[in-house]
């Protein structure tokens, strides 16, 4: 369940970004900082081998980051960007791939906090991407920044 108040914002965030639209990614469920969505094995997400595309791996883990600062922090004072991610394929995906994240209050707290102080602040993310069947299929971990807009932004 995906709760009304951010329905607009997901909708917007997705087809903001026409490389995550093409994908058919879908938000699965989306609360106060937690978010759990799905990439389908679909003709566009396929390699050569009828797998999962590793870019598409890759774009539900670094999703992932946005999505857990829209559902966490200030997104009208705060966006975020990505500093570095990483991804190690574990077995093939041969199903849709979901990813679940969360952020706890505190945590969230304190970056706006710092943000609020610095401008900015980073923030760590370690994700497992997991087959229909339960298996993890890839990790992803990486590092996201939330930065403060600027006056007239």
């Amino acid at each position: 369940m995906i709760e009304e108040k951010y329905a607009e914002i997901l909708t917007m965030a997705i087809a903001s970004v026409p490389g995550i639209e093409r994908t058919g990614l879908r938000v699965l469920e989306f609360r106060d900082r937690y978010a759990k969505a799905l990439m389908p094995l679909n003709e566009g997400n396929t390699n050569h081998v009828g797998i999962m595309y590793a870019g598409s791996l890759f774009t539900l883990g670094e999703f992932a980051g946005g999505a857990i600062h829209v559902a966490s922090i200030d997104f009208t004072k705060y966006y975020p960007i990505v500093k570095e991610v990483r991804i190690r394929f574990r077995r093939p995906a041969t199903s849709d791939v979901t990813m679940e994240v969360s952020l706890s209050e505190q945590e969230a707290k304190r970056l706006e906090a710092e943000a609020e102080q610095k401008g900015k602040a980073d923030y760590e993310l370690n994700l497992q991407l997991k087959g229909s069947n339960g298996e993890t299929v890839a990790e992803v971990s990486g590092t996201w920044q939330i930065r403060k807009f600027s006056e007239g932004m």
